[in-house]
């Protein structure tokens, strides 16, 4: 413990003064199809608590998580929210993995004013005075992943994802950017979340012979669509992957697959002192053969943005927090990490990994510099998007 919090926990013990905790709420899927992915983010924010209170905890006070299961059900997510700000009296929630669960927790967290903050790479298209995004939003990572994997391999795309806001929005970007490039849709299918029903989809790849799959399958439907590729003999199709991360690659085996490609903003194989100091730190609290990614820097970065923005406002109430947040950079294992204030988003790298055996990515190309982040990807203004976005197809 810092010393300012063990002089604290001293004055307390002598005086009988109870040291009341900051209680921060984390809602993330400890069970069903999203566990595999959602449950390491759970430890990363364990892992930067720890490191907090290690440090003297904030304005004096240990920092306590209280941890809900959210299913990976929408409707759990954001009865769980309610509960956590309504009778857990959290400071401030982390949490989400699929927008449709954050769409959920969204009203909950602006009827009461509160703070999420939401991790992961996602569709765009949104923007709440009560959210911090610390994962990528499409211009930085969708629309720059489309273009490289159409330089990279051609210009005949399929695309392949979840039956869920984030694949169905994504892809509808990925078509307008394609009709815009004089790229092609050859083949698209959707599959409910959790559904391991593949072979008809293994059957029309194989027929249409893409130049690339375009794969935002969220899950462990990643684990059926990777094997059934591989008994098929289409190891070697070139397949671009949006939502499967190191963890998820080595559960799934994604490696067996020669051609197959993420695009993120982090890697756990990036060089820099800071993420070896990262990695090494997660690794020997949660095990050596413990894996890290994007989400999980993402979720990790986010608790050390809110614990600086406590100490700026001097208080751990939402309001005053939210407001000092928007001023907040941290150095980051993925670098820096600097809040954009007039989108709520973080300037991110945009990085290609090419998937090896272990699951991890070796980095074939990145941006030149952080991008800035565009909720709404700007050839296009907000109004044009929402009429493109409720006719479903440009």
């Amino acid at each position: 413990m810092g010393v300012v919090l063990i002089t604290v926990f001293i004055v307390c013990r002598y005086y009988a003064i109870p040291v009341q905790p900051i209680k921060i709420g984390v809602v993330h899927s400890l069970t069903g199809t999203m566990a595999v992915s959602e449950k390491p983010l759970v430890d990363a924010i364990h892992l930067a608590v720890e490191e907090i209170n290690n440090q003297g905890g904030l304005l004096g006070q240990p920092v306590e998580i209280v941890v809900v299961d959210g299913q990976s059900n929408s409707a759990v997510f954001a009865r769980e929210a309610e509960r956590l700000i309504e009778q857990e009296r959290v400071s401030v929630l982390f949490g989400c993995w699929t927008s449709d669960c954050r769409k959920k927790v969204k009203p909950v967290v602006e009827k009461h004013r509160h703070l999420l903050f939401y991790p992961v790479q996602y569709e765009g298209m949104e923007q709440s005075p009560h959210i911090l995004y610390t994962g990528s939003a499409p211009n930085q990572q969708v629309v720059p992943g489309v273009r490289w994997a159409m330089q990279t391999f051609g210009r005949r795309v399929y695309l392949l994802g979840s039956d869920y806001v984030f694949p169905r929005t994504a892809n509808l970007i990925i078509a307008d950017f394609l009709y815009a490039s004089g790229g092609e849709i050859v083949g698209e299918h959707y599959l409910p979340l959790g559904s391991n029903d593949v072979q008809a989809i293994i059957q029309d790849i194989a027929q249409k012979k893409p130049d690339v799959v375009l794969n935002t399958l969220n899950g462990d439907s990643n684990a059926a669509f990777f094997s059934a590729l591989i008994k098929a003999g289409l190891n070697n199709q070139p397949l671009v992957s949006f939502s499967v991360e190191e963890s998820g690659m080595l559960a799934w085996q994604g490696g067996q697959l020669t051609r197959h490609y993420g695009v993120w903003s982090y890697f756990q194989s990036l060089p820099g002192e800071e993420n070896q100091r990262f990695v090494a730190a997660y690794q020997a609290r949660f095990g050596a053969d413990r894996v890290v990614s994007d989400p999980v820097e993402a979720a990790y970065v986010g608790v050390k943005l809110w614990a600086q923005a406590v100490q700026d406002a001097n208080s751990i109430e939402p309001g005053p927090v939210n407001s000092t947040l928007l001023r907040q950079s941290i150095k980051s294992p993925s670098g820096i990490a600097s809040v954009d204030a007039d989108t709520r988003h973080l300037w991110k790298m945009m990085r290609v990994g090419k998937v090896r055996p272990d699951g991890q990515f070796k980095q074939v190309f990145a941006s030149s510099a952080a991008l800035r982040p565009q909720p709404w990807p700007t050839y296009r203004n907000r109004g044009a998007w929402q009429t493109l976005l409720e006719r479903g197809r440009p």
